[in-house]
């Protein structure tokens, strides 16, 4: 078996601790010495040599996301997982290629998530060829561009054009599909544009109050102030926003949202 070779580069010793011990359980996992600081991991790593580093984002000296850029531009180019209490970095780590970004505390699932993540690519590059790395990397963050939308721990980030956009789920209104594109419309009145199926919306937010009441529409069932009879069966959706949007319900999806309703 093949043994992955991490080092932890966090500076609370807890959370440090914790996630050490979550490792431990792995059997194909060697956990080598760590580093307190963003300094200590740029001494360690040509010595130790690391397959994966699980990089704290914030730590003293020299900060998580500076390391990283500087490892991206050495010939040693490890894998990294970023880890934080907060996401609001999201978009500038998977901007520096990170395998995934984890959110403390720690939830051994999402671990386990990243885990097989690591051994995917673990098993594309079998010895971990540096540059193959990367380049699976660079891939991974094209492919996940193409579809417009990446899910992250209660966030989803939203490629709207020229730029990135971090979206609460709860926040969203619904979607709506309008020829090549799918146009995300919050609460707030914002209007975001991906490329994206509504399909692949609809999966990115699983887990989260959606529904599919027509096929060009995707609906917060949260934000549903009534239904409101129309005509053969059919019905409108009121919206709570200020405007009282109206989305389109269609005969069959009105059974399945009314059985949905009644069990809420």
């Amino acid at each position: 078996m093949k043994r992955i070779r991490i080092i932890i580069a966090e500076d609370e010793r807890l959370a440090r601790e914790e996630l050490t011990y979550l490792l431990e359980q792995e059997p194909d996992i060697e956990l080598l010495p760590h580093a307190a600081n963003g300094k200590e991991l740029l001494e360690l790593v040509p010595l130790q040599q690391p397959d994966v580093i699980f990089l704290d984002v914030h730590m003293p000296e020299l900060e998580g996301l500076q390391a990283a850029r500087m490892l991206k531009a050495s010939p040693l180019s490890p894998m990294i997982v970023f880890t934080t209490a907060y996401d609001e970095y999201a978009v500038e780590a998977f901007g520096l290629n990170a395998i995934d970004y984890l959110l403390k505390p720690y939830s051994h699932l999402r671990l386990k998530e990243t885990l097989q993540r690591i051994r995917s690519r673990a098993h594309e590059g079998q010895n971990f060829p540096r540059e193959e790395a990367q380049d699976g990397a660079n891939l991974a963050a094209l492919s996940s561009a193409e579809a417009g939308v990446r899910s992250m721990r209660g966030k989803l980030l939203i490629d709207d054009g020229d730029k990135h956009v971090v979206v609460d789920p709860e926040g969203i209104l619904y979607a709506v599909r309008e020829e090549r594109v799918v146009r995300i419309v919050t609460a707030e009145g914002q209007r975001i544009t991906s490329k994206s199926t509504l399909q692949e919306l609809e999966e990115k937010l699983a887990g989260h109050s959606f529904f599919r009441p027509h096929r060009s529409y995707l609906v917060n069932v949260n934000r549903i102030a009534e239904l409101s009879p129309w005509q053969n069966g059919a019905y409108n959706i009121v919206l709570k926003d200020e405007q009282r949007t109206m989305i389109p319900l269609s005969r069959e999806a009105a059974r399945d949202l009314f059985r949905l309703l009644r069990e809420v």
